[in-house]
């Protein structure tokens, strides 16, 4: 077993040794504290009823994902998890990395969160980035070279004034992940907008959490990115 484990350890430092270090990046502290305690607890309460299978596919991030209530139907040949809670923030992920993302031991995350930061919060595409920066430093400590999918921030109806800070944001992302294996960004804005600019009907009633229809089309680009898969892969799966 310990050779194993050691083989393992070695399999993912030679994976996160082709990537460059991280950039050191100051975060600027939150506000307020996190708000989703009850939240992670009722995941907790739930892993101990039925404990996810290692190496399945993890999405975790802010309502995007908390409400995709058709994943395991929109992904059949995938082992999924949710674990979208509330309106999350990058950084409340971070908060509760060791809690919602470090125990299911994922073969691959599937990453959206950000533009509660930027609407909510306040925080600047740079302040943003610098979070990410942080779950991914996260992540590489905690799990290695499993790969994160990041889906970029969408257009709403009602944030869509934030569109410029959201395309800024992204492109800080793509950035990155143009530069790693573990890390691969997901395109999503181009598809829910009309060819005038404006969003497509693919909202409810608050024109911000998406209908089945933003879903479907969501699902197609998210899937053929998971099937391109990335260079590094999660250790042991």
């Amino acid at each position: 077993m310990k050779r194993i484990l050691a083989a393992l350890a070695l399999l993912a430092a030679s994976a996160c040794a082709t990537n460059p270090p991280l950039p050191d990046l100051a975060q600027t502290p939150a506000s307020k504290a996190p708000r989703f305690d009850d939240a992670i607890a009722a995941f907790e309460a739930a892993d101990k009823t039925a404990m996810p299978p290692r190496c399945a596919t993890l999405f975790v991030g802010a309502s995007s994902i908390r409400f995709w209530r058709s994943l395991k139907e929109d992904f059949p040949d995938r082992t999924v998890i949710n674990r979208g809670f509330g309106g999350s923030t990058v950084w409340e992920v971070d908060h509760y990395f060791d809690r919602v993302v470090a125990p299911y031991n994922p073969k691959e995350i599937v990453f959206y969160a950000g533009e509660n930061d930027l609407w909510v919060d306040k925080r600047s595409p740079d302040e943003i980035y610098a979070d990410f920066v942080q779950f991914m430093r996260l992540k590489e400590k905690a799990l290695g070279s499993t790969p994160v999918y990041f889906i970029s921030a969408k257009p709403s109806k009602q944030r869509f004034e934030q569109l410029g800070q959201q395309a800024a944001f992204n492109a800080k992302i793509k950035s990155l992940a143009d530069a790693r294996n573990d890390l691969a960004f997901i395109d999503i804005v181009s598809a829910m907008l009309k060819p005038d600019g404006k969003p497509k009907d693919i909202f409810v009633a608050d024109d911000l959490h998406m209908t089945p229809d933003g879903y479907a089309l969501w699902t197609p680009i998210v899937d053929a990115a998971l099937d391109a898969g990335q260079e590094a892969k999660a250790p042991g799966c």
